[in-house]
């Protein structure tokens, strides 16, 4: 699951974002063993001190303002190592198997600390405790990775949702609500909008390194069909592509060369766009009052948004295991949930109010995300989980029912049959359960 987080105005986009964004180049683990007084077992956590092995805020500036969030609100002495997933990985792999665990807390997205369920503890006890946070439902729910019991606590999020220049409200149709929106009735302001302003002005990251597979994922297919894998051929997907297929022909053609939208909405080519939140904090850094970040649409069976989820988690016979229970509750404080959004751009997981003085791009995301989150009929959704290698593989199948269906105009019934064999021959090989929306209980297969 690496799709989550954006950037504040003043940073480039690091490489957490692109490893979020499922673009990371990983590091190998003899790169990292080699860097001078990099230690990635825990090891360098004497007693008394917090060992917390991470895959998120590995660039340099990230990881010390996250430093400074730690010392602030952790509690406890905490020595912070961010790493690759792949590192993280195997390096909790194989303490459990050796018996011989150097760490003390854990910190990764859902779809890295899942499969390290069984290496995990169960936090049931400890979620007990944090039940006045507000975590919700669906979170917690993902917490138990599919089994009975919780195996991490929810630490930070990020998602997707639509930036809105004020400038396309005068298309906008007559009981459209923007703050509501609706697949019919976005589509019906796509089309008002193109005649309105005499070109197309809605836009979607098509380009060679953009995220629309995510929206087909985790957006039109959960809403119009309930699931992601499992409906992937049935008549309701059918009707969502033929849906894509004219929403298509009142978007910007030039969306297919776009990878992050904040650029073309930032020079006013496109004035209405969805994109993963990373890939629009840019657009209105400048002029927030002339901006709108509103939740993605609704469709017939709910709201569909993809969540991208971090967790913070115990290993089994873990060091100082008060100590990384301690960090955990102070971490899951509204003060320290805000901080780290201040300082890396992440979400909070509880409910909380958001400080008045935010700046304003973060301020306008991180209201759409809670309304998204929060609104009636919300249906979440995961990007593929336990896919490994993989799932670069099937994420194009997604990509590729775009270009035969909108581009190519391949009939509909023929493109979503052949990419499902596809798509069932790549998940029969990994024999994996499936994610939500679908249910986790089931070998994942298209129906």
């Amino acid at each position: 699951m690496k799709d989550m987080y954006f950037q504040p105005k003043h940073a480039a986009i690091s490489r957490r974002s692109l490893l979020l964004a499922g673009l990371g180049t990983a590091m190998s683990a003899p790169f990292l063993a080699s860097c001078a007084g990099f230690d990635t077992s825990g090891a360098s956590a004497g007693e008394g001190t917090v060992g917390f092995l991470s895959t998120q805020f590995t660039p340099v500036e990230e990881k010390q303002r996250y430093e400074a969030v730690l010392k602030k609100f952790a509690k406890a002495p905490v020595a912070y190592n961010s790493v690759d997933p792949g590192v993280f990985s195997s390096t909790v792999s194989t303490q459990a198997s050796a018996g011989n665990v150097k760490t003390s807390l854990l910190g990764g997205l859902h779809g890295e600390l899942a499969p390290l369920a069984e290496s995990l503890e169960d936090v049931d006890n400890l979620l007990r405790d944090l039940s006045g946070r507000g975590f919700t439902k669906e979170m917690l729910e993902l917490t138990k990775v599919g089994g009975s019991a919780s195996r991490y606590v929810p630490w930070m999020q990020a998602t997707y949702v639509v930036a809105v220049n004020k400038k396309a409200l005068e298309w906008l149709p007559s009981g459209v609500d923007v703050n509501d929106l609706t697949y019919e009735g976005y589509l019906a302001w796509a089309k008002a909008a193109k005649q309105g302003a005499g070109r197309p002005v809605f836009g979607m990251p098509a380009g060679p390194k953009g995220l629309h597979h995510r929206f087909y994922q985790g957006f039109l297919l959960p809403s119009f069909t309930g699931g992601q894998i499992t409906t992937f051929r049935n008549e309701d997907a059918a009707t969502a592509w033929t849906y894509m297929q004219e929403l298509w022909s009142a978007l910007t053609p030039a969306s297919t060369n776009y990878d992050y939208m904040q650029e073309p909405l930032a020079r006013g080519e496109v004035l209405v766009a969805w994109d993963h939140v990373a890939r629009l904090v840019n657009a209105p850094a400048n002029n927030p009052d002339e901006w709108m970040m509103v939740p993605a649409p609704r469709g017939p069976k709910g709201r569909g948004y993809m969540l991208i989820i971090a967790g913070l988690a115990l290993p089994k016979n873990g060091k100082e295991r008060d100590l990384a229970e301690k960090a955990i509750r102070a971490l899951s404080e509204p003060l320290s949930q805000i901080e780290t959004l201040r300082s890396n751009a992440f979400f909070p997981v509880v409910q909380t109010e958001l400080p008045s003085d935010l700046t304003g791009a973060i301020a306008l995301e991180a209201a759409a995300v809670r309304r998204q989150q929060r609104s009636a009929g919300a249906l979440l959704a995961l990007p593929p989980v336990g896919l490994g290698p993989k799932e670069g593989e099937v994420s194009q199948i997604f990509k590729n029912c775009f270009q035969q269906i909108c581009l190519e105009n391949r009939p509909i019934r023929q493109v979503l049959d052949t990419q499902a064999t596809q798509l069932n021959t790549i998940l029969q090989g990994l024999n994996v359960p499936c994610w939500e929306p679908d249910p986790i209980s089931t070998k994942c297969e298209v129906a």
